[in-house]
């Protein structure tokens, strides 16, 4: 294995079990995530990116364990975690946080910010007492926040608080990975701006490694070093930033970008709208998961599964066209 890959994602996938009748018996499977392959290096900004309910999430949480696999592997630092006992895979969380989407709900509101910052270094036995409320105190002014404020509860600040409290506790651990998922979604525009300058302050000063999930490409743009396209549980498009953005070659690729908006108000962009709805992850279609969407659709699309291949130097594509 590579010396400079730190994370490694293999074959992963999650299948979810849908119960009915009386004796709830499984009826079905949710195919959430459904094959997907990657590897993130020591100090990278990979983006994960797709449409609501395409796999990001469970993917990010997979990689942390939060979910255990149908199938696959996650290699972290050369070892797969779904091996590990519980001991050990208490050890390995200490290099290895997320930062939730939602920055009310994922705080306890019982909870003081000292509190809540603090639990990760006394469950793991780093520090107690007086060099506890030190190392809280440092982080709150890490991520731009008074000392003080670790007396308070969520409920007394806004969003974008709420969210540098989320982050400040991620990074109690001086963890390895940061799973980012969808840290400024459910902020404000200006926010947001704030959220992910801080982020990206915080990567470059302590040299942390992100896995960035986001539905929004601009944002996507901005912030990674390389990005993934999910579609359907799948990914569907893997290349650098710049490559992907300035010469997409998968048609879902496309879409999506063709919808990002332009901040010259003189610029215009030719919309491509994508017909039809997203096909049921419990149903998915055979073949080419795109192929109910997409204006290029071929015979082999319906009877074979295309496969993420290098069609151009380190520009990865899932697709019979460009085969």
């Amino acid at each position: 294995m590579d010396k400079k890959i730190l994370l490694e994602i293999k074959g992963i996938k999650k299948y979810f079990p849908i119960r009915s009748g009386v004796f709830s018996k499984i009826a079905g499977y949710v195919q959430a995530v459904d094959g997907v392959s990657f590897y993130i290096k020591k100090g990278e900004i990979f983006g994960l990116a797709g449409a609501s309910e395409c796999g990001k999430t469970t993917t990010g949480r997979l990689i942390l364990r939060l979910f255990e696999p149908t199938e696959g592997e996650v290699d972290f630092e050369g070892e797969n975690i779904f091996k590990f006992g519980k001991e050990k895979m208490r050890g390995a969380r200490r290099n290895m946080q997320i930062i939730f989407q939602d920055p009310f709900a994922s705080l306890n509101p019982r909870m003081t910010v000292g509190d809540i910052i603090g639990e990760p270094l006394i469950i793991h036995k780093i520090v107690r007492g007086k060099e506890k409320e030190k190392r809280v105190s440092d982080l709150l002014e890490t991520v731009g926040m008074e000392p003080r404020y670790k007396k308070r509860y969520p409920h007394e600040f806004s969003g974008g608080q709420r969210q540098r409290i989320g982050i400040a506790r991620a990074l109690a651990l001086n963890p390895r990975l940061v799973v980012c998922d969808e840290p400024v979604s459910a902020l404000d525009v200006s926010i947001q701006a704030q959220v992910i300058n801080l982020l990206e302050d915080l990567q470059a000063k302590f040299g942390f490694t992100y896995l960035f999930i986001a539905h929004d490409l601009s944002v996507i743009k901005h912030i990674s070093n390389r990005v993934a396209v999910m579609y359907l549980g799948k990914i569907v498009e893997l290349a650098d930033t710049e490559e992907l953005f300035s010469n997409p070659l998968h048609p879902y690729t496309d879409a999506l970008l063709s919808a990002v908006p332009i901040a010259d108000p003189t610029l215009t962009r030719k919309r491509i709208v994508l017909e039809g709805d997203v096909p049921s992850p419990i149903n998915p279609p055979s073949g080419c998961h795109f192929r109910t969407r997409c204006q290029y659709t071929k015979p082999v699309c319906s009877k074979e599964e295309p496969l993420l291949m290098e069609i151009a130097p380190k520009h990865y594509i899932a697709c019979h066209l460009k085969s």
